[in-house]
C-alpha cells in the first residue's frame, strides 16, 4: 500500500524552512508545524505574496524580508512577574538556595524582549543578592535582544505590571524600578549592569557554561518533540549539581529522558531541582 501524496503546501514549507537555514542559518525544521504554519500564512497575506514558494525567493534575496519574517515566526507575548506565583515560589523555595552560593549564574533562554529578564533582576535585588549575580540574557532574534537591551517599555505596560508586581511578593513601589519620560519607562540602570544579552540559538547552538538556575517559559511549546529532547539536553548539561530549571505553565519535563534526573521543587509551578 503506497502512503498518501504530501500536500504541495507542506512541501514548499519544508523547503522555505532548509533553504532559510541552510542560507541564513535560523532553523525552524523542528518546530511545531500547526503554529508554524498559520504564521506562515499571516506573514504572507500581510506582505501579499501569493504562495510559499513566492515568500521563499524574497527570504532568500531580501536580508529586510528575512528579518520581517523573523519576527513573525518569534513568539513575544511576555509580560514583567508573568505568572506572579512563579515569582513568589522564586522568593521563598529557590532564593534561598542561591544565597548558599558565592556568585550565581542565571539563564534566560528565549528571552524575548526581557521583561521576564529584568522581573527576576527585580527580585533579586529585593532579596539582596543582585549584586553577586550574573543574568545571561539569549535569544536568537537580533532586533528583540535590542529592545531587551534598551530597557525601555511602554509607562502604560508598567503601571498595569504594577499588580503583577505586588502579587509577586514585591517589596517596594514598583515605581523605584524605573524611571518615566513622556509615555516610556526605562528601567534603572543598576538592574542592567549585570545582565548579558546575546545572541542565541536553541535549536542549533551549544552550552556556553555551567549555570545555577535556568529559566526558559513558554517556548519549548512551540517546538516539536526532536527539538524539545535536544533543549531538555543542553539544559541538563547546562546545569550544575542541583541546578534549578524554571518552565512554563503549560511544559514539563515529564516523559523526556532526563525526568529521573530532577526533582520537582515546588508542586505545580515547573520548577525543577537537578540531582547529582
Amino acid at each position: 500500500m503506497t502512503s498518501p501524496k504530501p500536500k504541495l503546501e507542506d512541501i514548499e514549507i519544508q523547503l522555505l524552512l532548509e533553504g532559510v537555514y541552510r542560507y541564513w542559518g535560523y532553523d525552524f525544521r523542528n518546530y511545531a508545524l500547526s503554529s508554524l504554519k498559520r504564521r506562515i500564512h499571516q506573514f504572507i497575506k500581510k506582505e501579499g505574496f501569493t504562495s510559499v514558494s513566492n515568500l521563499q525567493a524574497q527570504v532568500l534575496h531580501d536580508q529586510e524580508c528575512l528579518e520581517r519574517f523573523l519576527l513573525s515566526l518569534t513568539v513575544n507575548v511576555t509580560s514583567m512577574f508573568r505568572d506572579p506565583s512563579f515569582y513568589l515560589a522564586l522568593r521563598k523555595d529557590v532564593i534561598p538556595l542561591l544565597r548558599t552560593y558565592p556568585f550565581i549564574r542565571i539563564w534566560h533562554a528565549g528571552c524575548s524582549t526581557g521583561e521576564e529578564v529584568y522581573s527576576m533582576a527585580i527580585l533579586l535585588e529585593e532579596e539582596k543578592i543582585y549584586q553577586r549575580c550574573r543574568i545571561y540574557a539569549t535569544d536568537f532574534n537580533e532586533r528583540v535582544l535590542q529592545k531587551a537591551k534598551s530597557g525601555i517599555f511602554s509607562l502604560k505596560l508598567m503601571q498595569e505590571y504594577t499588580q503583577l508586581y505586588l502579587k509577586a511578593g514585591g517589596k517596594a513601589s514598583f515605581s523605584e524600578y524605573y524611571t518615566a519620560g513622556y509615555d516610556s519607562a526605562i528601567i534603572r540602570a543598576s538592574l542592567r549592569e549585570n545582565i548579558v544579552f546575546a545572541q542565541h540559538n536553541l535549536a542549533t547552538d551549544s552550552s556556553f557554561n555551567e549555570f545555577h538556575i535556568i529559566i526558559c517559559r513558554n517556548v519549548l511549546i512551540y517546538f516539536n518533540q526532536t527539538l524539545q529532547k535536544r533543549v531538555h539536553e543542553l539544559f541538563y548539561n547546562s546545569l550544575c549539581p542541583f541546578g534549578i530549571l524554571g518552565l512554563g505553565r503549560q511544559e514539563s519535563i515529564r516523559f523526556t529522558s532526563q525526568d529521573q534526573h530532577y526533582q520537582e521543587l515546588v508542586k505545580g509551578e515547573k520548577l525543577y531541582r537537578r540531582l547529582n
